[in-house]
């Protein structure tokens, strides 16, 4: 019997040439990831485990990236930037993509921005590999055909000292995803479909395979958006299988060498779900779940306070072009947050040109708040002073991942998950609204 793509990388991790779901194996990690909210933790399991003065098992294996709260004059936030600073230099870890200036983050040549978006952008996330990560959507980069998945502090310890660690291969559920994509659909759609379907436990410790005609012709970017919110239907990690749009985009951000891995045809799954995407309308989530899906029309009657465009889910260059497709031309009417994932995209959104004009310029003409310092801002909340917090009992439509009470600052706020099309379009009208009213 054939194996899938998680199995096969698995097993080939393992040393094994059959893994089975369910199977408990020792995996050798390619790499391992925390960032500043987890990093202090995981550094103190470490030196508690492996003694004070052990090394790390791979100094170029470890990437530290500060990116949640970043922005803030909150002590304890900033201490644990200190925390890892001092790590990285006591190690003498490779890739510690460090910010020292907070009042100008672009005078900070090392600092990125959020770090599923970073690990791509720097060339960390490569087919075949096995990626932990101590954040739960580290499944973005499963959209390069790698097992990518998040991890808790103990775990993550436990990888610094010895490079390994002990998972439970999951079953696999493919969707299967085929259809021209209607010119008003975006990879945010699909996956809120998809959760909405199966709901926020459907695919608990499973990989979640996309594939078909859809998934093929999908940018990296967009690919991302699907893998990075398995974890919002329970998945253990999500995949897309590689082909040369992987590969180019590889290539052009490494040089490393790597060995992409397929589903087998008489690979088994979990199970099987078909989508003919042509079918879909435009979805959001309303409160307080990912899985509480309704169509984007029938929300009309829901008067909004802000919107929020921005994260790793939502804040990627591809984002904003689609926001900016719906916005030029157009007034928002209620304060529209812009948050870019990373300094790559800060800096694309006044570069990169959508008819004619750039896409800074387009969000400005439209009545948006000017772009924010790239970090993972309100996604998290973040101590009170984090750009774009809903420190009041709002309603905000957001291109972000998550919308449990408190999510994003206040607990009585309600968040509306949606693409940046329909986040677009509701800033425009001030409620919650289908994009295909601007689109069509």
């Amino acid at each position: 019997m054939g194996m899938t793509l998680t199995e096969k990388i698995l097993a080939r991790a393992s040393g094994r040439s059959v893994v089975e779901p369910g199977d408990n194996i020792w995996v050798n990690v390619d790499l391992l990831m925390t960032h500043d909210v987890c990093g202090p933790g995981t550094i103190g399991v470490f030196k508690r485990e492996f003694g004070a003065d052990a090394k790390v098992w791979d100094t170029e294996k470890i990437v530290l990236i500060p990116d949640h709260y970043i922005f803030t004059a909150d002590e304890r936030a900033n201490r644990n930037v200190d925390i890892l600073r001092d790590f990285a230099k006591e190690q003498g870890i490779k890739y510690f993509y460090d910010i020292t200036d907070r009042s100008d983050f672009k005078a900070n040549p090392d600092y990125k921005g959020v770090c599923h978006i970073a690990l791509a952008q720097e060339g960390h996330t490569r087919p075949g590999e096995v990626l932990f990560g101590t954040d739960s959507h580290t499944c973005n980069a499963g959209a390069f055909g790698q097992f990518a998945t998040g991890i808790g502090n103990t775990d993550a310890g436990f990888i610094m000292g010895t490079g390994k660690l002990l998972i439970k291969v999951p079953a696999t559920m493919r969707f299967l995803l085929n259809g021209e994509m209607p010119k008003y659909l975006l990879a945010k759609d699909l996956i809120l479909q998809i959760i909405g379907d199966i709901g926020v436990a459907g695919a608990t410790y499973r990989a979640m395979e996309f594939a078909g005609s859809t998934i093929q012709h999908l940018s990296m970017e967009d690919r991302m958006t699907l893998c990075n919110m398995a974890i919002e239907a329970g998945g253990k990690n999500g995949t897309v299988a590689p082909d040369e749009t992987t590969f180019e985009y590889v290539r052009d951000r490494t040089n490393k060498p790597f060995e992409p891995v397929y589903t087998d045809a008489d690979a088994r799954f979990y199970s099987d779900r078909q989508y003919d995407v042509s079918q879909l309308e435009p979805v959001v989530a309303k409160p307080h779940s990912p899985d509480n899906r309704a169509l984007a029309r029938e929300c009309r009657d829901v008067k909004i306070d802000r919107v929020y465009i921005g994260s790793c889910t939502g804040g990627k260059t591809s984002d904003f072009m689609y926001a900016a497709q719906v916005l030029k031309g157009q007034q928002v009417k209620v304060p529209t947050y812009i948050v870019p994932a990373t300094q790559k995209v800060y800096e694309d959104l006044f570069t990169t040109k959508y008819d004619g004009k750039t896409l800074s310029e387009i969000l400005l003409d439209a009545g948006c708040i000017e772009p924010a310092a790239p970090s993972c801002a309100a996604c998290l909340g973040g101590p009170k002073d984090t750009f774009g917090r809903m420190n009041e009992p709002e309603i905000c439509v957001s291109t972000t991942n998550r919308n449990f009470p408190g999510r994003m600052g206040n607990k009585e706020a309600g968040i509306y998950l949606a693409s940046p099309y329909t986040a677009a379009a509701s800033a425009i009208t001030g409620y919650v609204t289908d994009p295909r009213e601007f689109l069509c």
